[in-house]
Formats: C-alpha cells, structure tokens, sequence
C-alpha cells in the first residue's frame, strides 16, 4: 500500500480532535453536578479512555472491522488489532493501519463516556467500569460493524457520516438504559411526582466543556474524510460549514424557546442546544446543503428542550446532563435527517426533499430502529445482571455524603479554595418530602428518651429565651428537622459549613498521604426557643442524630438577651409567638 502524508496527517490530527471531546466531556458532567461528585466524574471520564483503548485494540476491533462470513452481523476476531491479523483492507486509501486503529479506538470511547452524565451522582465506581466495558467490548464494536465495518446496514446503503447513531445514540441509549434502572437521585421528585431541578455546581465549567466539544466537533465530523487529497479537500471544508451552522442555529432556537418558555434564557439548556446541533448533523454533515443544516439546527434545538422535559417530567427518569435528549434523541434525528436533506453525496439516493423518494428514509428508519433495539436488549441484561450481582448503585448515605469521599477518599475536589460544601441537602419547605437518610444506627434505645411537649408560660413568669444550635451530618437533617417540628419547634435557621472535631475528621488521602486535617461538610441548624423547654429540644436533637459513630455532630445552647420581631416591633417571648 503507497501511504499518503497529508491523509494520514489528517486522520491522526482528527483523533487527537476527538480524545479531546473527553476533556469536554469531562468538564460537561462535573459542571453541570454538584461539586461533591466533582473528582468522581472526572475519575469516571478517565476511566472510560484508559478501559475503553485495551478492549478495542483485544477485541472490540476484530468484532468492527474483522471479515464477516455472517451476512454482516458480526465482524470476526482475528486477534490483537495489527495489520498482521487483519490486513489494511478496511483502511482508507494511503492511511496506515495503525493510524487507522487509533482514529477507530477515540470514537469507541467517545460512546462510553455519553452514559456517564445521564447516571452521575449515585452510580458505584467499580459499576461503572464494567458497564464501560461492555460498551467498548461489544456493544459499540457489534453495532459499529452494521454501520462502518461493511455489516448488513452499509450493504443496504445506510448513510452515518461520523457517527450520530454509531457513536451518539448508541451511548445515548444505553445513558437511557442506565439512567431509568439506576433511579433517581435523591430529593429528584416531590412525592407527587413533581421534578425538582438540581443545579450542577459550575455553569462556568460546563460552557468550558461544551466550547471544547464544539472545537473538537471540527476533528470529529471534519476527519472522518479520512483524506484530504482530491475531492476531499472540498468535502472537508463543507462539512466544517454545515457543522458549525446546524449547532449555532441550534443554539440560538433553544435561547428562543427558553426565552418564551422560562421568561428568561436558560443558560443551562442553550449549552444542551449546542451540542445538540453538533450530534444531529453528525450523521449528514458530507450530504446536505448549509441551508439544510441550518435546519437540522432547528429541529435539534425543538427536540432538545422538549426532549429533555419530557424524560425529566413525564418519564421521571432523572438525566443531570441531557444525555438522552442530546445524544440520544438527536442522534436518532440527525440519521433521520440524512433520508429527508441528503443531497446525494455520499448516498445512493437523495433525500425525501431534496429531489429523491423515500427508500433512503426508509433505510436511515430501519437503522435507528435496529440500533435502538440492539442497544436496548444488550444493556438492559448488563445493568441487571450488574445490579443483582455488585450492585449498581451507592446507598442513600454515600449518595448524600458524595461519591468523591465515600467512592475515592478524597476530601474535595476544590481543597482550599471552595468556602462552603455544595448544596447538597435541600432545606426549608423544600426537604419536607424528601426520603430520609440515616446513618446505620446503634440500637436508638441507648439514646435519650423524648418526653417533652410544647408548654406556654404561666401567667406573670418572664419566659426565657434560648439559642440551640446544632451541628450534624448532612445526612440526618432530615431526620433532625422531623423531631424538631414533633416538638413544636418550626422555626429554623440552616447553614452549609465546613469543620472537623478533636478528630481532625476523618481520614482522608491525596496521593497516598493521609491529610492532617480533613474539614467535613455539616449542616448547622440553629433555633431560638422559650415556650418549648430546653431540655425537650436537645433531647430530641440527640435522639435524632444519634448513631454512635463519630461525627454524630454537637449541640451548643446559648441565652439570649432579647428578640425583636422587625415588622411589629414586639419584644422578648412576644415576638416569637406564632413561630414557635
């Protein structure tokens, strides 16, 4: 074979394009999560890479790109991916095989780190190894062969230029998969089935992460020329037009609709529409005209907002990215789009509207449908068997605390430089319907019986006032605010602090050195009291937290000299009447 300078370049200056949609990716997730999971995203990103590249160079390219004696089902391993074993055939002209090998291996990986987002936050980490596994060992690569690797979908004429359904939906339904078997994270849905917004904890970080996808887009759709000699040249710089047009009319669509929809722009959801636009002309970025992608820019914008509303509010499947809605329903639209604008380069028929009939949809129809199924049946039966063997998922109170102290020991991903942990409880109102989280107790009997109630001073008596406050673990809030209200006491004042014990919290490592002093997130809870004793409030704050364990938190009581209530004026136990 006589290699080609400028196309091997090319191809391998793409794949460099597209590793980098993983820092993307990575910065995407952690964005748009709480900080407490920060370190566990972008462990789990890393992860997805570093287990993905091995599978695909052992198996995942022989079941790709290995000759089919099957009717194009499977590819057949011939062993370790070298030109050796498999020859140069399925590479484009003048590439090398191994330049050909590592443009394949980035987009296999890019198909696992899609699932991460959608199940973020509540997933265990040696779960979440498996499943990427699996993506990256069959699900992608069997897949893939129908579509790039010469299997039955090529043979008919299916047309996915770079990969909306080989890449995007396939990690968007398996995200889908993932997400509605995994649950919701905690505090998600009222207990009437109300969707509560979570808000991820960088909006700055998530921007980041999607001007780098947008950037890496250029690598990802742009290389899949595989050439840059001939006709190529042309092609190439068509597919950067049509690329960037479909995500920034997509962009702008989802500002509209959020405008009108919310009153204001959601910043959030617009980032959704970028990419949105980016996985929906993925598949027809060589074969429509830049009016047609302007318009699969507006399709995508709909789909996204929509989309996403839908699977948070009416399927109560809980998404903190979008996965699905971007990936998944976008990849399936911009496929779709291919058999509708095809301009009939690159496919054997043209699009519906664009001069052709509608065999090509039919065919683009038929390859969705398929992948969705394939997709669908595989992870299906890899969730399950992860979750009634490891388990899929961290317990209530790992979840609360945050994957990355109770998944990776790790004290915070921003030592030093955050003030105040996330918001990770939810307070006031707001927590009345949330499922509690306890800490595993010792026996509650060793705790001190509750036996006062809400008692009102005698005639004459000057009440006293008193100030308890309360330091706790984020996870038994709940169960304090609960006790709390039983006795009367409804008025409270939450904060989010960072501290430690005589303990000096506990032990936490960074780079196999234990830090000395580890400050834990705690929630402070502070309420001003007459009319309730004492006695009846910290007797119930005790019994509430009490778990045996260290870090059961403390209770400060203070005296208070005089309370005023601003609005009326009234003074002492006066101005407190009516609040507790």
């Amino acid at each position: 074979m006589e290699y080609s300078a400028v196309n091997t370049i090319w191809v391998l200056v793409g794949a460099a394009l597209v590793f980098f949609m993983q820092a993307g990716f990575a910065m995407v997730e952690t964005g748009f999560t709480r900080a407490k999971n920060a370190g566990n995203i972008i462990m789990k990103n890393l992860m997805d890479f570093s287990i993905g590249t091995p599978i695909f160079w052992l198996i995942g390219f022989g079941l790709m790109f290995g000759n089919t004696g099957n009717g194009g089902i499977i590819g057949t391993i011939g062993g370790i991916a070298s030109e050796s074993n498999y020859g140069n055939a399925m590479c484009p002209d003048g590439v090398p095989f191994w330049a050909f090998l590592i443009f394949q291996t980035v987009f296999c990986a890019t198909a696992a780190t899609i699932v991460s987002g959608a199940m973020a936050e509540r997933t265990k980490f040696i779960s979440y190894c498996i499943y990427s596994l699996m993506i990256s060992l069959v699900v992608y690569p069997v897949s893939g062969h129908w579509i790039w690797g010469g299997g039955w979908l090529a043979q008919m004429g299916f047309h996915d230029f770079a990969g909306s359904t080989a890449v995007h939906m396939v990690g968007g339904v398996a995200a889908f998969i993932g997400a509605s078997i995994l649950g919701p994270r905690i505090g998600k849905y009222h207990k009437d089935g109300r969707a509560r917004a979570i808000p991820g904890h960088s909006l700055t970080l998530g921007a980041l992460g999607v001007f780098v996808l947008w950037f890496c887009w250029f690598g990802f759709n742009g290389a899949s020329t595989v050439s840059m000699e001939g006709d190529a040249l042309v092609s190439a710089g068509k597919i950067f037009i049509t690329t960037n047009l479909a995500a920034a009319v997509a962009t702008l669509t989802v500002m509209l609709i959020t405008w009108i929809r919310y009153k204001k722009p959601d910043v959030s959801m617009t980032l959704n529409g970028s990419l949105a636009g980016l996985v929906a002309i993925t598949a027809g970025c060589d074969t429509v005209s830049p009016t047609s992608a302007a318009i699969i820019g507006i399709l995508s914008g709909f789909v996204v907002v929509f989309g996403i509303e839908f699977v948070d509010k009416v399927l109560k499947i809980d998404d903190p990215v979008g996965a699905v809605g971007v990936h998944g329903m976008n990849g399936a639209l911009g496929t779709i789009c291919v058999g509708l604008f095809s301009d009939g380069a690159g496919t054997e028929w043209k699009g519906l509207f664009t001069g052709g009939d509608a065999h090509l949809l039919g065919i683009q129809a038929l390859g969705v449908i398929s992948v969705i199924a394939w997709v669908t049946v595989t992870m299906i039966i890899v969730f399950q068997v992860i979750k009634h063997t490891i388990g899929l998922r961290v317990t209530e109170e790992e979840e609360v605390l945050g994957l990355d102290s109770t998944e990776h020991n790790l004290a915070n991903a921003y030592s030093d430089f955050m003030s105040s942990p996330e918001r990770s409880v939810f307070l006031g109102s707001m927590a009345d319907d949330l499922t509690p989280v306890n800490t595993a107790p010792v026996s509650t009997d060793e705790a001190v019986p509750v036996a006062y109630k809400t008692s009102v001073p005698a005639n004459g008596e000057t009440p006293k006032i008193s100030k308890v406050t309360i330091l706790c673990r984020q996870s038994k809030f709940d169960d304090l605010k609960t006790a709390l209200n039983t006795i009367g006491v409804s008025g409270i004042t939450v904060t989010q602090v960072l501290g430690c014990g005589i303990q000096k919290g506990a032990a936490k490592m960074y780079r196999g050195a234990e830090i000395d002093v580890v400050l834990l997130p705690k929630v402070k809870v502070e309420v001003i009291v007459s009319a309730v004793p004492v006695t009846a409030v910290v007797d119930a704050a005790k019994k509430a937290l009490y778990t045996g364990n260290i870090g059961d938190g403390k209770i400060f009581v203070y005296d208070v000299e005089n309370v005023i209530k601003v609005r009326t004026g009234e003074e002492g136990f006066a101005a407190l009447q009516g609040e507790n």
